[in-house]
């Protein structure tokens, strides 16, 4: 008995053969009309250009949702904002920026691959995104779905917020949209469940047929799926399997980004940035050692309990291993051991100190130096090595074993542990700065044999550029500090900083 031409299977079959990645059917039409991105019609009129300077607002958490069509991405959204209720957080859908169809093509709209990257202007979508992302507002187009065109003179004005999410089966396709997104999610929802919800969505909210719904999801909707949408995946930093049905899912994520939102923006960006949380015990410390009025005994006296709370706070990001005890009372205690193979190196001579809060914190630990010329200080940096060497009362001096190096003129001194390459790594160095001479410093733990992912680098402040510097050349190595800085000034300074750390702790400033 042969199939009705209405029933589902031979819908479904029909439409199942041979298709077209593409945009359009048999490249009947032109290429897609131009972008609008640069228009700044687009942007709010009331918004005002945001300048670099301290009272700009802070960047916002951007979060990716992906997954494929009706997988229950907006349902995920709708969670996370309604537990994210203390904060100002905007929905932006990818839906929003379909390009209108031209005339020619709304009488051919079922050759029409709307799940197709080119069906969407990514270009003004980019344009939206880094526009919230600086603090401006915009006006998002509204997309009508049954004509298939966007509205000349209407506009959804979406300001800029704590965290923006951004929505749609292809936000993760293009690398650009993903390099913006601080958190991407991938909702992965069994293929018949979002098709059954594809039907009920086309049919009540888009006054569609099921036939058309079922041909379109055959021909389109799920070539698209396996071509574009699944293979972006592998972006994805979470993925929530049943969708909207997973709140421990939703909830931790929602978890993740409340403490993201309280961490400084360069720990959003960069994930191995440790800013240890601030008190008002921490924040007083640094109230007196950035006074230029304090003495050297208190500048001494609160940077050593600084150091000891950095040096405490990097420790405990290294491994660790299950290790059981008895106790005194004869009871079974399950806790953890600490790191055996460690090491300290200090870049001379902020570096060194601290070197004592470590010596205080891992016993018989032992500890590395390197010295490293920086351009332009007309030998300053030597002088004030020597300088260093007749105060010093450390047990090992390595004065002797002194050099410099008439050629490169940058690594002056290194003396490290000959096994250093097994061992992880603490490098100190007070104040971060431009990050040059920790780069060097790293690069040659690197020659030795250390894996970058055994370097811990501690100090008490950073500079954003130094931070940037280290961060981008050195991805997997660790951060650990107390304070992020405002900036470094034209003298390459650190902003507000504390001066000459090391010549104020030794005591050797003019």
């Amino acid at each position: 008995m042969p199939e009705k031409a209405d029933s589902i299977d031979y819908v479904m079959e029909k439409a199942s053969g041979p298709h077209f990645s593409g945009l359009h059917l048999d490249g009947l039409l032109s290429s897609p009309p131009s972008s609008s991105t640069s228009s700044p019609a687009h942007r709010s009129s009331s918004a005002s250009a945001i300048t670099a300077d301290a009272g700009a607002p802070k960047q916002p958490f951007v979060i990716g949702v992906s997954g494929g069509t009706a997988s229950g991405k907006t349902t995920v959204c709708d969670m996370i904002i309604q537990q994210l209720h203390d904060h100002r957080v905007v929905l932006v859908n990818q839906d929003s920026f379909y390009r209108g169809l031209t005339a020619e093509e709304s009488k051919r709209v079922h050759e029409y691959n709307f799940d197709h990257p080119d069906a969407f202007d990514t270009e003004q979508l980019l344009d939206c995104v880094q526009t919230l992302k600086s603090g401006q507002s915009y006006q998002v187009p509204i997309y009508d779905f049954k004509k298939h065109r966007r509205s000349a003179d209407s506009f959804r004005q979406v300001n800029a917020s704590d965290v923006i999410i951004l929505e749609g089966i292809l936000v993760f396709h293009d690398q650009r949209v993903r390099n913006l997104m601080n958190m991407k999610i991938f909702v992965d929802t069994d293929a018949d469940v979002r098709l059954a919800r594809r039907i009920r969505r086309d049919t009540v909210e888009r006054g569609r047929d099921i036939n058309s719904v079922l041909e379109q999801y055959a021909k389109f909707v799920k070539p698209a799926f396996d071509d574009f949408v699944l293979p972006s995946k592998k972006y994805a930093d979470v993925i929530i399997p049943r969708g909207g049905g997973n709140h421990v899912a939703v909830d931790l994520i929602v978890q993740h980004i409340h403490t993201k939102l309280g961490l400084h923006d360069l720990c959003k960006i960069y994930p191995n940035v440790c800013v240890i949380q601030s008190t008002f015990q921490i924040r007083g410390m640094h109230t007196l050692i950035r006074d230029r009025e304090i003495s050297k005994h208190d500048f001494v006296f609160y940077s050593d309990r600084l150091i000891r709370l950095v040096v405490e706070h990097g420790l405990g990001h290294l491994p660790f291993t299950e290790k059981q005890v008895v106790t005194p009372t004869g009871s079974v205690y399950t806790g953890v051991d600490f790191c055996k193979k460690l090491c300290g190196v200090s870049i001379v001579r902020s570096g060194e100190s601290m070197e004592n809060a470590l010596r205080a914190c891992c016993k018989g630990i032992k500890i590395g130096k390197i010295l490293i010329h920086r351009d332009g200080d007309n030998g300053k940096q030597v002088k004030n090595f020597l300088m260093n060497k007749k105060l010093c009362r450390m047990e090992h001096c390595f004065f002797c074993d002194f050099f410099f190096h008439p050629v490169t003129k940058q690594l002056i001194y290194e003396k490290l542990p000959k096994d250093i390459s097994e061992r992880h790594v603490l490098l100190l160095d007070p104040v971060l700065a431009t990050g040059n001479s920790a780069n060097q410093a790293i690069e040659l733990l690197i020659q030795k044999g250390v894996p970058e992912s055994y370097i811990i680098f501690l100090n008490l402040i950073s500079a954003p550029e130094g931070i940037h510097c280290v961060c981008k050349r050195f991805p997997s190595l660790k951060i650990v500090t107390s304070e992020i800085d405002v900036a470094l000034n034209e003298e390459f300074r650190v902003i507000p900083g504390m001066g000459e750390f090391g010549d104020r702790y030794f005591g050797t400033d003019d």
